[in-house]
C-alpha cells in the first residue's frame, strides 16, 4: 500500500470514529466499533509515518491528500 494512500485512509477512519464514539459515550455504551476504527486508523499513520523514507512533515499531510484525491479523480 502506498504511503500517502495509508496516511489518508488512517486520517479518514479517525475522523469517522469520532461521532461514533461520542455517540457510544453519551448512551453509555461501550465504543466497540469505534475502538476497532481508532486501532485501524492508528496502524494506518503509524505504518504511513514509519514506510516513508523521512517520514511526514505537518506541510506533507495536506500535499499527501490533494495527491491522493487526484489519483481517483
Amino acid at each position: 500500500m502506498d504511503t500517502d494512500l495509508a496516511l489518508v485512509l488512517g486520517l479518514v477512519l479517525g475522523f469517522l470514529a469520532i461521532p461514533s464514539l461520542v455517540s457510544a459515550a453519551s448512551d453509555r455504551r461501550t465504543p466497540r466499533v469505534s475502538a476497532v476504527f481508532l486501532l485501524l486508523a492508528l496502524g494506518l499513520v503509524i505504518y504511513a509515518f514509519s514506510a516513508k523514507p523521512g517520514g511526514y512533515q505537518l506541510d506533507d499531510i495536506p500535499q499527501a491528500i490533494f495527491r491522493v484525491i487526484g489519483r481517483f479523480t
